[in-house]
């Protein structure tokens, strides 16, 4: 399917007559981008503008670059991991978010197959994976290294571990699963071993 195809009755329909409303920019572009992706297709801001009928003035205006705007497509569908709660059993609660985040079932909105391009998306263009660093990832990461942290002051976890260190450490097991070994989260003989790897690197980490 072209780029141009898409501007045909399916993108108008969508659209509705006249220019899209303001409130609906965003979410135009982002859906055209995201579509893009799915489809395996190059990202370029002529396709968006084609697609989601948006000027690129428009565009702009809410994003700084292409490489922000691609960030936050495939990000889309993904949500903020909530605080993880630690009072009772850290072992159970951050290694539960892990399998629950990064090795569980995706998210309606977020298909493996998404998560697959944005591996290859960012390994093919180091501006991207720093730039999705910095808007998405890193701030994913916060609520895991907070339990982490907590876990350390609570004496359950040695006090010289690098908690940054630590997370790369347990989500590299489902990393690996799907870059090196092409399995798929969903499966239960995968998530085993993934919790298995996960309760090894946690024995490490205990605290006497």
């Amino acid at each position: 399917m072209t780029v141009a195809g898409s501007t045909g009755p399916r993108a108008s329909a969508a659209r509705g007559p006249g220019r899209p409303r303001n409130e609906d920019i965003g979410a135009q572009v982002l859906t055209a981008a995201r579509e893009l992706i799915d489809e395996n297709e190059a990202i370029t801001v002529t396709r968006i503008v084609q697609r989601s009928g948006v000027s690129r003035a428009a565009l702009y205006l809410r994003w700084p670059s292409i490489t922000a705007l691609v960030a936050a497509a495939v990000d889309a569908g993904r949500q903020q991991p909530e605080p993880i709660a630690t009072d009772g059993d850290p072992r159970e609660a951050i290694l539960g978010a892990f399998l629950g985040t990064a090795g569980g079932e995706q998210p309606a909105g977020y298909p493996e197959e998404r998560f697959r391009q944005r591996i290859r998306l960012a390994m093919e263009d180091p501006d991207l994976q720093k730039t999705y660093w910095v808007s998405h990832v890193s701030r994913r990461r916060v609520p895991i290294e907070k339990a982490l942290r907590d876990a350390i002051t609570r004496g359950v976890l040695r006090d010289d571990l690098d908690v940054e260190a630590c997370f790369d450490l347990l989500a590299g097991v489902f990393y690996y699963q799907l870059v090196v070994r092409g399995d798929r989260l969903t499966d239960e003989a995968v998530r085993a071993r993934c919790r298995r790897a996960l309760d090894v690197a946690w024995r490490g980490m205990l605290a006497g």
